[in-house]
């Protein structure tokens, strides 16, 4: 993919509107989506574990990413790293089809009962490298990448359709940019600066190594510096 995609700052924006998202997560029981154990700590400020050594986001990043999606309701929705599958019913609340990929199989097959049997069924979850997303679908209307990269996996902005929009954490393995890219009706591509993030390593073919990754933060722990270098693969 080409490196000088034009590239902006601007506020994280939203088009349904907070409120919107809030109403659809109280349909949610986030509780759910962990273990026992810590339901008391399901709306916390923080990421909670899930086992596979991910985390379930925190509700103020599940926020962020719907924000930043600029979603409208009923839009296909690409997501890469299910994790429980709490994102995923969320987005399902707002009216969408999502597409989810996992890497962990044990998780992906845990998500995938559990949306099932809480009746999200326009939620579809495979086991696969996220970093190669789900071809087989696209094009999609969004795309929303819930671990962070090094550089934007070549094949992921490939499977965004016209009008579309992704959000992706990109960057360094410690501090990563939250980057919107949009495709316009023409089919050119721009990329915009949201802000400063931090979330698990996106792991395989387009992300790091299990060793490199393993002294990586969690997800939802937003904050650092804004990372420099080429994100573009």
């Amino acid at each position: 993919m080409a490196a000088d995609v034009p590239t902006r700052k601007t506020p994280r924006g939203s088009v349904l509107g907070r409120d919107r998202i809030l109403q659809a997560m109280e349909r949610v029981p986030r509780e759910r989506f962990i273990s026992p154990s810590l339901g008391p700590l399901a709306y916390a400020g923080y990421a909670l574990p899930i086992g596979g050594e991910q985390t379930i986001s925190s509700v103020e990043t599940v926020v962020l990413l719907c924000e930043a999606l600029l979603l409208r309701g009923g839009e296909r929705i690409l997501e890469i790293g299910t994790g429980s599958g709490y994102q995923a019913a969320v987005m399902a609340e707002l009216g969408c089809k999502v597409y989810s990929v996992e890497r962990v199989a044990e998780l992906s097959r845990a998500a995938r009962k559990l949306l099932d049997k809480l009746g999200y069924l326009q939620v579809l979850v495979r086991w696969g490298d996220g970093g190669d997303g789900w071809p087989a679908h696209a094009p999609y209307d969004r795309i929303v990448v819930t671990a962070a990269c090094p550089r934007v996996p070549e094949p992921l902005p490939e499977q965004l359709g016209r009008g579309g929009v992704m959000v992706v954490p990109a960057g360094e393995r410690r501090n990563q940019r939250l980057i919107r890219i949009t495709r316009g009706i023409s089919g050119r591509l721009m990329s915009t600066v949201l802000e400063p993030c931090n979330f698990v390593p996106l792991l395989g073919r387009w992300g790091w190594s299990e060793k490199s990754a393993c002294q990586t933060s969690g997800p939802g722990m937003r904050g650092g510096g804004d990372p420099g270098g080429d994100l573009w693969a």
